[in-house]
C-alpha cells in the first residue's frame, strides 16, 4: 500500500514489524500495516488469525512485543486505551462496553465529565451531542436507559462515544455481528458519511461482502502474518477467501439439494401461539413440519418471533396455546409441554442463538461446557451418582478433534475460545453427546460472529446430518446462509409464518419481498 493518503497526507495507521506472544502461541508475527488518512480498511482472517490482537495493540489494550507505530505520521507509544483515545483512536467492541442501568447521554459522558456538577456537565455534552448527531446522521435516544434501546442503536451510541471523545480513527470490531439486513445498511450509510468528512475506518469483520461494498483496501491475516494487503479494486469475494484459510472455499449450495425427496415427518407443529408478559403476540398460530432429510430454513428480520419459536420446539419456553408431536408424542398448551430433558430423550438436540448466554458457561472449563445437559448420561455417571470427570474429559477431547475445535485443550476456560471455535464445540456436543444421534436438530444462527472456514465446516456438519436421515430446522439473519442450506425456507413476520418458499423459487429479493409483507405467491 502507498506510504502516503490522498492529498500528500501521512497514513492516519503505520504498524511495522509488530510481534506479539501469549505463552506458546505467536498471536502476531512481523505484521506490517498501512492505512491511508480517510479511507476504509477491512481487516479479515479466520478466528485465531491475531486481527483482534493487532487492533488491540493499537488501541493499547496490549503492548508488542517488538515494532513500530506511527499515528497520522509520527511515532508514538500506546501503554494504554487512555493514550490512544488521547492520539484520536476510538474503538467499537463487538460486545458493546456500555452500563446497560445509564442512559445513553450518561455513558457517553462517563469518565470525561466536562464539570464536576453533574446537571451542568450534562447540558454541556448535550449541546455537543446533538450538533454531532446532526453532522453524522448518528441518531439516538440520550435520555433512554441503554436497557431500553435496540441493538441498532446501541451500536449507534458507541460510535457517537468514540466520537465524542475525538475519535478520527475508529475500529470497528465485527460491527454488524448482532445487526438485522436493515440496521447493517443503516450503520453502512453512517459509515461511509464518516469516511466522506475524514474519519478513517478500520473494520474488522467476517463478512466479507461487507468488506468489499465498504472498504478501499484489506489486509489479510493468517496464522498471526499478513498473507495479502491490497486495494478492494484489485481483489474479488473468492480470492479473499482462498487468502484467510490457505485453500479454495465453497461456501454455495451443495451439488443435487434440490433433488432429494424428504421422508418422514419428525416433528409437527399446529397453532403455535406465545404472548410476553406485556400482551405482545410474539408467536401468532405458528404451524411448521420437519420431515427426515431436509433443512428447513427460517428467514425474517430479527425479532420477528425466531427466538421464541427455537425456544418452545426445544422446551425452554411453554406456550400458551398449540401443539407439537415428536417422537410419537404429542404435547399440548396449556398444560403438558415439552420440556428440554423430554426433548433430548426423543432425539431433539438443540443449538442456542446466543452461545454466551443459553449455549455454554464461560468461566467452565470446555469439557464441563461440552456436557452441558448430557452430564447424566450413564457413561458420565458412576457408583452413587458421582460425575466421572475423566470419562467427560475423555469424550470432550474426541468431540474437539471430530469437530476441529481449536486448541484441543479441553481443560481449557470456555471464554477463552474464538467464537467459531465455541460454536463448533457446542455443536460437537448437541451431535455426538446423546446416546443415540439427534433426528431433529435446531440451529439458531449457526455462524454468527464465525470465520469463513469454520462456516464451511460447520455448513457441511449440518449437510451430514440431514443426509443420514435427519431434519435440520436453521433460523439465521444471513440470507446467503438460508440460501446455502436450506430444501425450503419459512419467513416469518410479526410472529407468524408469512409464507413459505421452495428453494428453487428463492432468491434473496422474493425473500425480502415476504419479509415486508408480500404473499408467498407475490413473493415468488
Amino acid at each position: 500500500m502507498s506510504a502516503t493518503s490522498a492529498g500528500g497526507l501521512p497514513p492516519a495507521v503505520q504498524m511495522r514489524g509488530i510481534c506479539k506472544r501469549f505463552g506458546a502461541v505467536q498471536a502476531n508475527r512481523d505484521v506490517n500495516l498501512t492505512v491511508a488518512a480517510g479511507t476504509a480498511h477491512g481487516i479479515v482472517g479466520e478466528n485465531g488469525a491475531g486481527k483482534s490482537t493487532l487492533m488491540s495493540i493499537l488501541y493499547g489494550f496490549y503492548q508488542a512485543e517488538a515494532g513500530s507505530i506511527a499515528i497520522e505520521g509520527r511515532e508514538v507509544q500506546i501503554p494504554g486505551s487512555r493514550e490512544a483515545i488521547a492520539l484520536g483512536i476510538g474503538m467499537v467492541h463487538q460486545h458493546f462496553m456500555l452500563v446497560e442501568p445509564l442512559s445513553a447521554l450518561d455513558n457517553i459522558m462517563l469518565g470525561a465529565e466536562p464539570d464536576w456538577r453533574l446537571g451542568a456537565a450534562r447540558a454541556v455534552v448535550r449541546e455537543k451531542l446533538e450538533a454531532l448527531m446532526r453532522d453524522t446522521g448518528l441518531q439516538v435516544r440520550l435520555d433512554l436507559a441503554v436497557e431500553e434501546l435496540p441493538v441498532g442503536e446501541r451500536q449507534r451510541l458507541e460510535i457517537l462515544k468514540a466520537l465524542y471523545r475525538g475519535a478520527r480513527i475508529l475500529i470497528l470490531d465485527e460491527p454488524t455481528a448482532v445487526l438485522t439486513p436493515q440496521e447493517t445498511e443503516q450503520l453502512f450509510v453512517t459509515l461511509r458519511r464518516l469516511r466522506a468528512q475524514g474519519t478513517t475506518l478500520l473494520l474488522i469483520t467476517h463478512k466479507l461482502k461487507e468488506i468489499m461494498a465498504l472498504c478501499d483496501a484489506v489486509t489479510v491475516m493468517r496464522q498471526g502474518a499478513v498473507v495479502l494487503d491490497t486495494p478492494i479494486a484489485d481483489t474479488s469475494l473468492d480470492a479473499l477467501a482462498e487468502a484467510m484459510v490457505g485453500r479454495r472455499v465453497n461456501l454455495g449450495r451443495d451439488a443435487g439439494a434440490a433433488a432429494r425427496a424428504p421422508g418422514a415427518t419428525l416433528l409437527a407443529v399446529q397453532g403455535l401461539r406465545w404472548a410476553d408478559e406485556m400482551g405482545v403476540p410474539r408467536l401468532a398460530d405458528v404451524s411448521l413440519d420437519l420431515k427426515a432429510g431436509e433443512i428447513v430454513g427460517i428467514a425474517g428480520v430479527s425479532g420477528n418471533g425466531q427466538t421464541e419459536l427455537l425456544a418452545a420446539l426445544s422446551g425452554m419456553l411453554a406456550p400458551q396455546a398449540g401443539q407439537i408431536t415428536l417422537g410419537g408424542e404429542r404435547f399440548d398448551a396449556p398444560g403438558r409441554w415439552l420440556d428440554p430433558t423430554a426433548a433430548r430423550r426423543l432425539k431433539l438436540a438443540h443449538v442456542p442463538e446466543d452461545r454466551h448466554r443459553c449455549g455454554m458457561v464461560l468461566k467452565m472449563s470446555a469439557w464441563e461446557s461440552a456436557v452441558l445437559g448430557y452430564h447424566r448420561l450413564k457413561r458420565f455417571v458412576g457408583a452413587g451418582g458421582w460425575m466421572k470427570q475423566r470419562a467427560m474429559r475423555e469424550a470432550t477431547a474426541q468431540w474437539m478433534e471430530a469437530y476441529d475445535v481449536r486448541p484441543r485443550n479441553a481443560l481449557l476456560q470456555s471464554s477463552k475460545f474464538s467464537g467459531g471455535n465455541q460454536q463448533k464445540l457446542v455443536l460437537a456436543r448437541e451431535a455426538l453427546a446423546p446416546e443415540t444421534p439427534p433426528q431433529v436438530l435446531l440451529v439458531g444462527q449457526p455462524t454468527r460472529g464465525v470465520d469463513i472456514g469454520a462456516i464451511e465446516f460447520i455448513h457441511g456438519r449440518l449437510r451430514a446430518m440431514r443426509d443420514a436421515g435427519g431434519a435440520v430446522l436453521v433460523v439465521s439473519s444471513e440470507l446467503d446462509e438460508i440460501l446455502a442450506l436450506a430444501d425450503r425456507v419459512l419467513v416469518m413476520d410479526r410472529g407468524r409464518i408469512a409464507g413459505e418458499l421452495a428453494i428453487e423459487d428463492c432468491t434473496e429479493a422474493a425473500l425480502g419481498r415476504l419479509m415486508a409483507g408480500a404473499t408467498a405467491r407475490e413473493a415468488a
